[in-house]
């Protein structure tokens, strides 16, 4: 029996997440049994698209990609055009891919993998939470089947990047989040408190171009559109690893340290519509159950490294 961790990703494919992509396929220690795709960063045809293509540019076909959710629950589409081009990918342009479009639905596939499993998967949610929501309230007993999930999502103590208290992927479907945060399920979270500390530099960047592979030229090309956006916003010549970070974690859970927490979404406001609501700072358990481990700190030099160890894989 394999000791490699099974991993399932639900991605809505733009440039952070195809940076984690590339990164999951050579992490140690995980093997990608499943994939979804979500509408968010942009709509779902383009991010089925752009995980079907990445995938295939890593040289991973075998992996099964399924098309989940073209829409929030009750809140309408708001594509990140901004940070992720129109296409997601910021312009850079890959191959199609040749494998064969999957039938079934993200929310049967997903179901299906975790009992097939037995209670062993792992699920690492990098997008809005829209396709897990769905798969809890089409299937309530997956909760017994997925051993973990992961998610880049939500903010404690550093406030929002797409509103002023509110983080994308939760904003992006607030009522997804709070279905999630309350299922039970064992979560782990990365926000922007911890992710916006892992980082590649510049310097690692242009390191990219000295790897002489399509893989490397893909990613050093898409990141031009988030860097100069990071620029502008006044946080450096960077690129923030958002979606990696949970996917690194599986690889190599000494790269993070956190805290347990209560966290819930808030659903009605105007104002803090999406934003991730904590006890961390101030423990009140009369509150909060304790529902998540909080990433808050990042070994960011060992986490670049890992990174681009894995392009260089390629």
């Amino acid at each position: 029996m394999s000791n490699l961790i099974p991993v399932w990703i639900d991605t809505d494919t733009g440039v952070d997440d195809a940076f984690a992509l590339v990164s999951a396929f050579k992490l140690p220690g995980i093997e990608i049994v499943g994939m979804s795709a979500v509408a968010g960063n942009v709509e779902i045809e383009k991010t089925f698209r752009n995980a079907r293509n990445v995938t295939s540019l890593c040289g991973r076909e075998d992996i099964k990609i399924y098309k989940g959710a073209e829409k929030p629950l009750l809140v309408p589409l708001h594509p990140a055009y901004a940070v992720h081009g129109e296409d997601g990918l910021g312009g850079a342009v890959i191959p199609e891919s040749k494998a064969p479009v999957e039938a079934k639905s993200a929310y049967d596939a997903l179901y299906e993998k975790a009992k097939e499993l037995n209670g062993e998967l792992t699920v690492a949610a990098v997008g809005p939470l829209t396709n897990i929501a769905i798969t809890l309230y089409k299937y309530p007993d997956i909760t017994r089947y997925i051993k973990e999930l992961v998610i880049m999502g939500g903010s404690i103590g550093v406030g929002g990047n797409t509103t002023i208290t509110s983080e994308f992927n939760i904003y992006a479907d607030p009522h997804a989040a709070q279905t999630v945060f309350k299922s039970g399920l064992k979560i782990t979270m990365f926000g922007l408190d911890v992710t916006m500390k892992a980082v590649l530099n510049r310097e690692e960047l242009e390191s990219l171009k000295e790897v002489d592979n399509p893989v490397s030229k893909f990613c050093y090309e898409s990141s031009n559109a988030p860097t100069s956006l990071y620029k502008m916003l006044g946080l450096g010549d960077v690129l923030c690893l958002h979606d990696t970070c949970p996917l690194a974690y599986l690889s190599d859970p000494t790269l993070f340290s956190g805290k347990m927490a209560g966290v819930y979404v808030e659903t009605q406001s105007e104002i803090s519509l999406g934003r991730t609501v904590s006890d961390l700072y101030v423990r009140r358990d009369e509150y909060f159950d304790h529902n998540a481990m909080v990433m808050l700190e990042v070994d960011r030099d060992r986490i670049a490294k890992l990174v681009i160890d894995t392009f260089k894989a390629y």
